[in-house]
């Protein structure tokens, strides 16, 4: 704990303000536009005002090197939250490959919480993702891992940079995204198509039939069963997802910090 009117070490509430800043405003759920810019404001202020109390915060001058480790605070913020952010994004690309098998790719909605578009059963998934999010608590997580980062990378260091470290990072950590994706939609794209070549085969033995005109409204059948029954294993799939995405804001850290 350090003294609230101490003088020297209020520059370091700064260095812990920008690179809450950076975190808040893009990792998932406390980034969305549908959160008041006011209630973002006052978060960031509030968790700042608490680090800044529990770290033992150095006293630091203001000068030209100062103004350096702002940038560098608020680029680790960003970082760390933009790794969240892909790593999360793994639900809405599972959605794609199911639109994409069910005819739905040429609809696309508007997420309200980004602004974009993005497939329908992709922001189904992102939805529900997001709840599960909430309901386990893994937002505490999020707030934790940026609270313990100072462990890893301090007020006064400096970003090493390791190039080929740090592309072999992002090369595991985008593979691993799209692996997972792929692991949520392949129940469904699996049984898709299996449908389409049940349909092939009815349209050689079956000429008379207009597979094109039973074939779409079959699989988004077949696709909304599927996703039923498979709930439990999409829980599954989420809850990995989240032990991923910590477990890389912590490998990220630890590549920052030179650890």
């Amino acid at each position: 704990m350090i003294e609230l009117l101490d003088i020297t070490r209020i520059p370091a509430f700064f260095l812990i303000l920008a690179r809450l800043t950076g975190f808040i405003l893009f990792v998932p759920l406390f980034a969305y536009t549908t959160i008041p810019n006011r209630v973002k404001i006052s978060l960031i202020i509030i968790l700042s005002w608490i680090m800044y109390l529990t770290l033992d915060s150095p006293a630091l001058v203001v000068d030209g090197q100062y103004i350096l480790l702002l940038l560098k605070e608020l680029t680790i913020g960003i970082m760390i939250a933009l790794v969240a952010y892909i790593i999360f994004t793994a639900v809405q690309i599972a959605g794609g490959f199911i639109d994409f098998q069910m005819g739905f790719a040429i609809a696309n909605v508007v997420d309200p919480q980004t602004g974009a578009q993005s497939p329908i059963i992709g922001q189904y998934y992102y939805i529900i993702a997001t709840l599960l999010l909430v309901a386990t608590n893994a937002h505490h997580l999020l707030i934790d891992g940026i609270f313990y980062s100072y462990e890893f990378i301090g007020f006064q260091e400096m970003i090493p940079i390791h190039t080929e470290s740090f592309a072999e990072f992002i090369i595991t950590t985008m593979s691993q995204m799209f692996l997972l994706a792929f692991q949520m939609a392949i129940p469904i794209v699996g049984t898709l198509f299996l449908v389409d070549v049940a349909l092939g085969m009815i349209a050689r033995t079956v000429p008379q039939m207009n597979v094109f005109i039973i074939g779409l409204p079959l699989k988004i059948l077949v696709s909304f069963f599927t996703i039923f029954i498979g709930f439990g294993f999409f829980g599954l799939l989420v809850s990995q997802l989240f032990e991923y995405m910590f477990e890389t804001m912590r490998q990220l850290m630890e590549l920052i910090g030179g650890a």
